[in-house]
């Protein structure tokens, strides 16, 4: 005979998930006064995050995390391209490399290229984000082919 009482639902489990740590230094740990305005690049944090807008009338100074990343020289990101390239495809490749930026710029200012720095057997660019230098190599991996490997760090 088949047990016809309704069955007990599950309780959620979401009080037992466990809170992912993401241990960014350059991560505020409290906002910012608004409204704050960064001396380096001209961002303005206003309605909780950084954006491009006009400098408001007696702002709050404060550098915004990206700036602070590369006044330190720490990058968030690392893109490494082998390979022998002559200055015309290296060239093509930073360009493609500028576009990504260019396209993340708009809504997501904090992301940037740090830096770029060429040898003979790599190019080295540099990001303040993960996910733009991310977004970098699945752009050059899907237009010129190539081996792409994402490494996340501990931290």
């Amino acid at each position: 005979m088949a047990n016809l009482e309704p069955r007990a639902q599950p309780k959620s489990r979401r009080d037992r998930q466990i809170e992912e740590v993401r241990h960014d230094p350059y991560l505020a740990r409290s906002k910012p006064a608004e409204p704050a305005w960064c001396p380096s690049c001209g961002l303005v944090y206003h309605a909780g995050r950084w954006q491009r807008a006009e400098r408001p009338s007696e702002p709050h100074r404060h550098f915004c995390p990206a700036c602070l990343r590369l006044r330190d020289d720490f990058p968030a990101g690392i893109v490494t391209l082998s390979g022998d390239f002559d200055t015309a495809q290296r060239e093509a490749l930073l360009g493609l490399a500028r576009r990504a930026e260019a396209s993340e710029a708009a809504e997501h200012p904090l992301q940037r290229i740090m830096a770029v720095r060429v040898s003979k057997a790599h190019t080295v660019i540099t990001t303040t984000d993960p996910h733009l230098a991310q977004r970098i190599g699945s752009t050059i991996s899907h237009a010129r082919g190539g081996r792409l490997t994402i490494d996340y760090s501990d931290d």
